[in-house]
Parts: structure tokens; sequence; C-alpha cells
């Protein structure tokens, strides 16, 4: 009991179980840290930051140096208490001190810090990354050594820690990083940058305005129908064809033919001067890609083609920016809005409008992966050309086919879906 040696042992035995806490916290400090936010410290300069990113770069070495410490401290601490339960009580005491050991390193080597260091990792992490990256390079032979044996028996399980980008993030990742991104950025931004990550999940045909709402310029016309149609023209692109859009010889800019025009120059021979070559592109032309493709031909505008070669519509760079950003403005004057709200709560809605727009617009979810247009969703649905008057309930919107026109429906009013009533509501 008076044994002088008693107080050191006890003093190393809590010295120990310190060190064992150390590595506990180090090891999940360490692998809880945000990759992606240490990369921006590390460029940024953050010293500490440098560091643990450099250790993580080899996850091996790091635990390697990590579990020889802990497991060094935890088998010197259970030596010791055992040397300890000696010279207090004898050998009966032996089995008790190693039950009140594992309860004290569980406690406070284990669980304590552990949690600690999952709770604040940059806290914990940044100011052990300086003693670990020396204890690397002290023990680094034994580490080596350690790391030689274990990465042998890992190939020997057809496993293999080199070549691995355990940083990759997918598509969906991403998307849920960023809708969790809560406060540190405004939804309008999280809006835009979710859009721009759908991009992929659409085609030029989601988006393209329909042949049959083409404008053009027919150069088969008399000359003051074709005055006519660029003075009414609400675009500053329009396609030049003879007779018809399967004859399509080019694209003019309105800004041209104004310039022409106030030369006193505009005729029909001039006209076809400046004309720019129309530029095609696959109805299933990813969005994302199309982007690019307008960048890389310095064009704004391309006509959108099946797979037969046929002209079904056509697309711009304007389409495809309001699938990130929403709508730039109202309609123009004159231009009929395809979205008209009434005074019972319904609405007046356009057959050519696509049902993505319509979903934006009024924030609903019609279904937009088969027909792309209101029109085809209800003829797919009836899988006949309703007559005014009828009234169909689509997917819990009630529709009433208003007017039609040819084997199209022209005109539809729509009633959102009813509210769902609230969970515990009284009967």
């Amino acid at each position: 009991m008076d044994d002088p040696h008693t107080g050191v042992l006890l003093a190393v035995l809590v010295f120990l179980i310190l060190l064992s806490a150390f590595f506990s916290a180090a090891e999940i400090g360490m692998m809880t840290l945000n990759r992606y936010r240490l990369r921006h410290l590390a460029s940024s300069g953050h010293r500490a930051a440098r560091i643990a990113a450099r250790l993580l770069d080899r996850p091996d070495r790091l635990l390697g140096v990590i579990l020889l410490g802990n497991n060094f401290a935890n088998i010197a601490a259970s030596s010791v208490a055992t040397l300890l339960a000696l010279n207090l009580y004898g050998t009966p005491a032996i089995g008790i001190a190693t039950g009140l050991l594992t309860l004290v390193v569980l406690v406070f080597a284990e669980v304590a810090p552990k949690t600690v260091a999952a709770l604040y990792p940059e806290r914990v992490a940044f100011p052990v990354a300086y003693v670990l990256g020396f204890l690397l390079k002290l023990l680094s032979p034994l580490v080596w050594l350690v790391n030689i044996m274990a990465n042998g028996l890992l190939r020997t399980l057809g496993i293999t820690i080199h070549g691995k980008t355990a940083d990759q993030i997918s598509t969906e990742e991403l998307r849920t990083v960023v809708r969790e991104a809560g406060t540190f950025m405004p939804q309008s931004h999280q809006q835009m940058l979710l859009a721009v990550l759908d991009l992929e999940n659409m085609t030029v045909e989601d988006v393209m305005v329909p042949r049959g709402e083409i404008e053009m310029i027919d150069l088969d016309s008399d000359w003051e129908h074709i005055l006519a149609s660029f003075t009414t023209s609400h675009y500053s692109r329009l396609p030049v064809c003879h007779g018809s859009l399967d004859n399509i010889v080019g694209i003019v800019h309105v800004r041209k033919v104004l310039l022409l025009m106030r030369s006193g120059e505009f005729v029909r021979e001039n006209l076809e001067k400046i004309l720019e070559t129309p530029y095609f592109v696959p109805e299933g032309t990813p969005l994302g890609r199309q982007l690019l493709n307008f960048r890389e031909a310095q064009r704004r505008i391309a006509l959108v083609v099946d797979e037969y070669g046929d002209l079904v519509g056509l697309v711009s760079l304007h389409e495809i920016l309001e699938e990130i950003v929403g709508e730039f403005a109202a309609p123009a004057p004159g231009v009929i809005d395809e979205v008209q709200p009434q005074d019972d709560g319904s609405y007046m809605v356009s057959g050519s409008i696509t049902l993505r727009d319509l979903n934006r617009r009024l924030e609903w979810d019609l279904p937009t992966t088969g027909p792309k247009t209101l029109n085809g969703l209800i003829t797919e649905y009836l899988e006949d050309i309703p007559q005014p008057g009828t009234s169909l309930a689509l997917e819990g919107y009630q529709v009433e086919i208003v007017r039609t026109r040819g084997t199209a429906v022209q005109l539809a009013r729509i009633r959102p879906k009813a509210p769902k009533a609230a969970a515990g509501a009284g009967d």
C-alpha cells in the first residue's frame, strides 16, 4: 500500500488513458472532416488543413500510425493496471482491475473523445494533424511494415487501396448537397443549381417550339406580306423558307433587316444575301450538351429534326436559359398568355403549352415523361380527339375542353387539385 511505485504507476495509467483518448479522437476527427471544405481551406493557405489533406491522401498510413498509438496505449494501460492491482491488493484484484479498466477506457478513451471529435471534427483534427504528421515521420519504418502486411492481406482478398477516388460525388449526391445547403445559399440560387443539374435529363424536344407555332418568313409570299411579318414579329431571329418549313434556306436576324430598311436597300435580293446558314440539331440532344453546342457554334437558334430528318420544332438559347432561371418576362404586347387565371380559381390554358412550362409556372405536377404538351396529354389519355365540353380528370386535375382546332385541343379550363384535408381533422 505504501510502495512509492504505486503513485508512479497510477500517473502512468492516467497518462496512457489520455493518450488512448487522444488517438481515438484523432481517428474520428480526421475521418469525419468535410473533404470539400478541407480542400477549400487548404487552397486558401490554412496550414493545418494542408497537413490534414496530405495525411488523408494516404489513409492507410494515417490509420496505421493512429492505431499503432491507440493499441500501444491500451495494451500498456492494461499492463500497468495489472501491476497496480498486484501492488495494492494482490492477485485476486487482477480481475476487478481488468473490469474497471475496460469501463474507464470505454467511457473516457473511446466513447467520449470520439463523440466530441464527431461533433467538432475541425477543432479536433486540425491541432492533432501536427502531432500525427510528426509521429508518421518518427514511426515511418514501423508504419511501413504494418502497412505492407495489412495491404498484402487486402490484396489476397482482391482489395486494392490504390486508384480509389473516395471523394467523387454523383449527380444525385450533389443534388442532395445543394438541397441541404439551407441558409448557406439563397433559395433562388438553389433552384438554379438544381435546374442546371436537371439539364442532362432533358432534351431539346422538351423545350422546343413545336413546328406548328414557328414564326417564319416565306420568300414565296408577296413583298407586302413579308414586310408585315417582320414588323409584327416578336423574335429577333426568324427562319426563312420557300413555301413551307420543309424548304428552309436560312435564318435572318431582324436587326440586319432594320439596317437595310434604314438605308433604303431592303429588297428581296438583299434579304437573301443576309441569311445565315440554318443550324439543325437532333431532337434527342440533352439540353446541357446543346447549351455547349450553341456556344461552340456561336449560334442562338437551332432547328430541331427527328430521326427521319423532318423538321419538328425550333429551340433557342432563350428556352434553355429559362429552364435554369425561369421566365424572363411577361408576354409581349399583343401576345395572349398561355395561362390565364380565372375568377373561380381555374385557369384557361393553351393546348400547345409544354407540360414542363405549365408545371413550372403554376407549381403543378402533371406527368412529363410521355407527351410534351397539354394537348398531347389530353389526347393520349382519351385516345381520341375530344369535342368542346368534354371533361376529364388528369392526375387529380379537373380538365374541361373549351375549344378545339382541327385535330388539336386549342384551349382547356383546368382546376387545380383540391387541397388535402389536414391530418386529425374532425369527422
